[in-house]
């Protein structure tokens, strides 16, 4: 087994299908492995020659940082109103849009959210698009968006526009921001780079014909064409569950034609082309390369970012999407031994050390009963599993969880809201999504959040129909609605801390010094000592809990059974005041004692 790299397996060690087949091998045994290739279809190779045909729209991503105004730049660029409709102002999942400028030229024009949580779908538009134009407010300069943006970009390598917006505004200095991006890798024209940039105003239109005619002398130079008479090979840049439509995905074709009828794959999805429209809702019947269309028909809903291939017919379409799903369920369950024999191993590691220790310590003892040792040994301490944090799951398990449901408008926008969640701090308290979808709020979501304590549904750009509702309410299941994301983090947060049980430490409040001693006759003839005191700073009231010091060490923690100021009883004591006092089950007191009052303080919640 050393000989074939395998020396650190163990009679408990799951063997995957390679191995086998070596150890059947090194023993003379041909071994047979099931076939793992299955029917599949694969895009077209491109042509080294790309002349001969037709020459293709760009398709131009704009990125940038949240409310850097991408949106109303491609709202400008297509005499319409995009950011009158979105929530807050702000993108919340990608749009696909084609534009025709003055000139008769075309721009297929994808926009890109801004906010943190939406980084995948940003790396999707960089990765699917010819030209970035990279957004740049000149009154905020570069951002944590801007720089992420930037890096999509280079790592896509993707040439880049910039356009420093809001340059109608008083007191601003674009050369400062290009002067900003310099730290980033992008060095502009007039600091001696070849990156373009252009100073406009999305909100006036000013510069913005200029930014459009540098897309289109940019898109010239790289000189963009496609095939149109192969079968069609696109991307997916959105899905959802759309009422009275069913499932749609909105697709970007990157070469062929796309076609009503035609059929095709995305992952593990397939569509016989029902019907398609385009960015203004009109009925299109085909799209060429760089076009963009929302395409209903789809037998289950395709990942965003899925490739997108024609099939020859339904029955191949069946064929591959079957074999797909057998190969991720055959890849889900080699990951799931790899991880099974990873804990394995550690056990094994943590049991020869616990062993050897064992073996080390008996031979110790040993030793000190014959005589070799002067002292006994120190005994072993006591394993609790294993060491914190490595192999006891309980060492980073959080003491509370938060079960969620996550329902959105389309696909790229539940992962997206999936993806925040899990960057939330969780050490106190972990959110844990059970289930996430496409679509309203529906009473199976319900159900299946009533199955867990005290799991919420987030519904993102989604509602729930009065029936949904007045279900989640009897099943006292809350349901969180929102349409930003930023908003819709910062009241998950709230929840957390509001699961999070309250912490009270004892606050000092005040303290008095025993002055005197009395001893008074109670009732039955039964005596009772009475410390004469006075209240040397803040304030001392029976109901607190209080505690008698002396000489800096705690003697008593408890009740006050008697508070009295001369022979009337009172309820506090305020600095300078003297009172007499005496405490349930404590009587040892003597003069000089400090008492200190202490009132219960909440401690502000923290997430960590």
């Amino acid at each position: 087994m050393s000989g074939m790299e395998m020396d650190k397996l163990a009679s408990d060690y799951l063997l995957t299908n390679e191995e086998a087949a070596d150890i059947a091998l090194e023993y003379g045994v041909v071994p047979v492995i099931p076939d793992d290739k299955g029917p599949e279809i694969y895009p077209r190779i491109t042509p080294n020659d790309m002349s001969m045909h037709p020459l293709r729209p760009p398709v131009v991503t704009i990125m940038g940082h949240v409310d850097h105004g991408k949106t109303t730049l491609l709202d400008t660029l297509r005499s319409s109103s995009i950011t009158a409709s979105e929530a807050g102002g702000i993108t919340q999942h990608i749009g696909a849009f084609s534009v025709q400028l003055d000139g008769g030229e075309n721009i297929t024009f994808l926009d890109t959210p801004g906010h943190a949580a939406f980084s995948a779908m940003r790396a999707r538009g960089a990765n699917a698009t010819d030209i970035v134009v990279l957004v740049v407010a000149a009154d905020d300069g570069v951002m944590p968006q801007t720089k992420e943006a930037i890096q999509h970009a280079l790592d896509a390598d993707v040439p880049i526009i910039v356009a420093i917006n809001k340059c109608d505004k008083a007191g601003v200095d674009p050369s400062q921001i290009k002067e900003e991006l310099l730290q980033y890798g992008i060095q502009t024209e007039d600091l001696g780079g070849d990156i373009q940039a252009v100073e406009i105003s999305a909100l006036k239109g000013t510069g913005v014909d200029e930014l459009s005619e540098n897309i289109v002398t940019l898109a010239e130079v790289l000189d963009l064409r496609a095939e149109v008479d192969i079968p069609v090979h696109a991307t997916v840049i959105e899905s959802q569950v759309e009422k009275g439509h069913g499932n749609i995905a909105s697709v970007l074709v990157k070469r062929g034609t796309l076609s009503i009828g035609d059929i095709i794959i995305a992952g593990t999805a397939w569509c016989k082309v029902r019907n398609m429209t385009d960015d203004r809702g009109n009925s299109v019947s085909s799209v060429g390369p760089a076009g963009a269309a929302r395409v209903t028909g789809w037998k289950e809903i395709p990942q965003a970012g899925d490739m997108v291939l024609q099939a020859e017919s339904e029955a191949q379409a069946k064929s591959v999407v079957n074999h797909r799903v057998e190969k991720r369920k055959n890849k889900s369950q080699l990951a799931s031994i790899s991880s099974m024999n990873d804990k394995r191993r550690e056990t094994h590691a943590r049991e020869n050390i616990e062993r050897a220790e064992e073996k080390a310590h008996a031979r110790a003892v040993r030793e000190y009963y014959q005589g070799i040792r002067s002292s006994y040994p120190d005994p072993l301490e006591k394993k609790d599993g294993s060491e914190e944090g490595v192999d006891n799951p309980e060492a980073n398990k959080p003491a509370l969880l938060l079960p969620i449901i996550v329902k959105g408008d389309v696909s790229g926008t539940v992962e997206a809201v999936e993806a925040a969640l899990g960057r939330l701090p969780n050490k106190k308290i972990k959110p844990v999504v059970l289930n996430t979808g496409v679509g309203p709020v529906s009473e199976s979501d319900v159900a299946i959040a009533s199955s867990s304590e005290q799991c919420v549904i987030i519904a993102f750009n989604v509602k729930a129909d009065k029936k949904t509702q007045n279900v989640a309410k009897r099943q006292k299941v809350q349901i969180m609605s929102s349409r930003i994301i930023y908003k819709l983090l910062e009241d998950v947060e709230q929840l957390m801390l509001d699961r999070l049980p309250s912490v009270f430490v004892d606050d000092l409040q005040g303290e008095a010094v025993v002055q005197q001693i009395f001893d008074i006759t109670m009732k039955g003839n039964k005596t009772a000592s009475i410390a004469g005191s006075r209240v040397t700073s803040g304030l001392l009231t029976k109901s607190a809990k209080t505690s008698v010091l002396r000489n800096d060490k705690v003697l008593y923690t408890g009740e006050i059974s008697s508070f009295k100021n001369v022979k009337s009883d009172i309820f506090e004591a305020s600095k300078g005041q003297e009172f007499g006092i005496a405490f349930d089950g404590f009587e040892d007191l003597r003069q000089g004692d400090v008492i200190q009052s202490f009132r219960q303080k909440e401690l502000p919640k923290k997430l960590e």
